[in-house]
């Protein structure tokens, strides 16, 4: 367990890729705002922005970002889906940046409701996902994670380090005092992630899909990122996965929900 706040963490780092994690800007137990985190890749001083916030830590994420590199050296931000934690600072960092917004292709209108000047920055991603080409040759996936909880979703892996950021997959919601950077004991950390997972996923049967696409990888994942709390390493990684392979959660539970009993 950490004993301070941690706003930055390099996770990987060679001649020319970077990978940067940014979090931890609200206080657990806060029901203000739910805690989220920011990646940057950097490929040979080019930038890649995954999951840039919500407006309320856009200048927190920007002042962690400069650290790094100058915002006009980021050329791509990419959205996993469409809520407001997820991108709703998107255009501050269009206007502070260069950088065209990658998206679902069902969120390319709904983000102008963000009030975005440049729509035709916006990129709209095919579900089947695509392969980013990094300066260096190297690829980002972004890969189907739809339903997992938006209907137009991707995770994002990265070759070059063996990290996945896995959007709101993975998720975990702390109560003060029990906040940690990385997942040591799996059991114990199942109780911050459960009832998200069992409300907001859509169903075993998706949850079993994005797993085996994520197990058919051409490299094995060394890390997972999610978007909000804990981070998965080493055999964490498989934890999470074979507990997310058999999760039951959102339409498995139809009939307690509609009904109002606890899930």
């Amino acid at each position: 367990m950490t004993t301070h706040l941690e706003d930055n963490r390099l996770l990987y780092e060679d001649d020319e890729h970077q990978f940067v994690w940014f979090g931890w800007e609200e206080e657990e137990g806060s029901d203000s705002f739910v805690q989220t985190n920011q990646c940057l890749i950097i490929n040979q001083d080019q930038g890649y922005l995954f999951d840039p916030g919500g407006t309320y830590v856009f200048h927190q994420v920007l002042e962690q970002v400069t650290r790094y590199l100058h915002p006009r050296q980021i050329n791509t931000l990419i959205a996993t889906h469409q809520d407001p934690d997820v991108c709703s600072s998107a255009p501050y960092w269009m206007k502070a940046t260069d950088a065209k917004l990658l998206i679902s292709r069902l969120w390319l209108h709904f983000v102008s409701h963000f009030g975005l000047d440049e729509p035709e920055r916006v990129v709209p991603l095919p579900d089947r996902g695509a392969r980013l080409r990094l300066p260096s040759g190297d690829h980002l996936l972004l890969l189907p994670a739809h339903f997992l909880h938006s209907e137009g979703n991707f995770s994002i892996f990265d070759e070059r380090s063996g990290i996945l950021f896995s959007g709101d997959i993975g998720a975990s919601i702390f109560p003060k005092g029990k906040r940690s950077l990385l997942v040591e004991d799996f059991e114990a950390h199942r109780a911050f992630m459960e009832p998200f997972h069992r409300r907001y996923m859509h169903s075993n049967a998706v949850c079993r899909h994005w797993v085996a696409q994520i197990r058919a990888l051409p490299q094995p994942v060394k890390m997972i990122v999610p978007q909000h709390g804990s981070m998965f390493q080493g055999e964490q990684v498989e934890n999470f996965l074979s507990w997310f392979e058999t999760l039951q959660c959102g339409g498995d539970y139809l009939q307690a929900i509609y009904t109002d009993q606890p899930v």
